[in-house]
């Protein structure tokens, strides 16, 4: 069995056993971190930060999480919310005024945060991500696919860029710096986006799924191209693993950090908005995620989905994945929030990794609840 390092209790070992079997079953490196409470209850790593498997992956290895980023960039805007500075239910032109072009006029800020703005499509070149006032001109001046607010449609590239000007306009800040002042510096939280050079070197590499190179591009598991005809731009391994996406802000995908960290800062939701003696959240802004947006079929995925306020509903709990399976689950009921990053990606049609660790979380809430 793989090495595991880290620490757990003992009702949960379950969870590290099984990120064990990922690496007997071929995956390079990975890490699970369970909170409840707001407290570590499993926080553990195995295997390596590189293809070649010359490096462990350390405690503080840190790798893009993709659109679990999300659910950052979607704590910052609740926490705007709570604060009166942001209004979901206002126009988005009312704090971006440009944004009004094409038939945006009535997009609200809600219609952004649950993928029911008609705007799912990056459509201009990879390069352009890198370019935040390019990126955000471009998608002020597009047309929506859809009436907004009557459909959904994953928002995969764009929606960070929609919510982050957001933010901007009413901040003045970046979401990355927003993000760090507000959220992970309080927290503590080896969370970031926009990544420095000074931690080039914790940075574990994605791997493309078996028998993939670094040409494999993100899709769908279930996406019906001749239901969902698309002109978007293919986002490849090799994009996500280059300097150039790694130094930009791409909020709905380029977030860095590890499973401690992302269990950690989203234990917020989990706790009703305080976690370490920290308060980021009201209760009511945390409930406030859980107000159901959306329910019904999404036309980008091809697949039922439930939105909340910028996250993916399960059930009474709520969280999101990433390209190649990272994944965050918050059950605010049960007080966890798990969190699990790899750097190797499978085929997201058969990846089960996240909901089998899920699973296995469960089964040692009950004993600890039991005690």
């Amino acid at each position: 069995m793989a090495d595991i390092q880290g620490s757990y209790d003992e009702l949960f070992t379950a969870v590290p056993s099984m990120l064990a079997g990922f690496a007997d079953d071929g995956d390079v490196g990975g890490a699970v971190a369970v909170f409840v409470d707001g407290k570590p209850v499993v926080d553990v790593w195995t295997g390596f930060a590189d293809a070649g498997r010359t490096r462990a992956w350390e405690r503080d290895t840190i790798v893009n999480v993709f659109s679990v980023t999300k659910t950052m960039t979607a704590l910052c805007a609740l926490v705007l919310i709570d604060r009166g500075k942001l209004d979901p239910d206002a126009p988005v032109a009312r704090y971006w005024p440009e944004f009004a072009a094409a038939g945006k006029r009535h997009v609200l800020v809600r219609h952004l945060l649950s993928h029911t703005a008609g705007l799912p499509d990056w459509e201009g070149p990879v390069e352009e991500l890198y370019d935040w006032p390019a990126a955000t001109a471009r998608l002020a001046g597009q047309a929506p696919r859809w009436e907004p607010g009557t459909a959904a449609g994953y928002h995969s590239l764009t929606q960070g860029f929609l919510v982050g000007e957001v933010l901007r306009r009413i901040t003045g800040r970046t979401v990355g710096e927003f993000f760090a002042a507000e959220v992970a510096g309080p927290l503590g939280a080896d969370f970031h986006l926009g990544l420095g050079p000074g931690h080039d070197h914790r940075v574990a590499l994605t791997v493309p799924p078996p028998g993939r190179d670094e040409d494999y591009t993100a899709s769908a598991a279930n996406r019906d191209a001749a239901a969902a005809p698309t002109t978007a731009t293919a986002l490849r391994v090799r994009d996500g693993n280059g300097l150039a996406w790694r130094r930009a802000q791409i909020p709905a995908a380029s977030g860095y950090g590890n499973a401690r960290s992302v269990a950690l800062v989203q234990s917020l939701l989990a706790c009703g908005g305080a976690v370490g003696g920290v308060r980021v959240l009201s209760p009511e802004g945390c409930e406030r995620a859980r107000d159901l947006q959306f329910e019904g079929e999404d036309r980008v995925l091809g697949m039922p989905a439930r939105y909340g306020l910028g996250y993916g509903l399960f059930g009474s709990a709520l969280g999101w994945g990433g390209w190649g399976g990272a994944l965050v689950w918050v059950d605010p009921d049960e007080r966890l929030a798990l969190a699990y990053v790899t750097n190797q990606m499978r085929e997201p049609a058969t990846d089960q990794r996240g909901i089998e660790l899920v699973m296995a979380a469960q089964d040692g809430l009950k004993g600890l609840r039991a005690t």
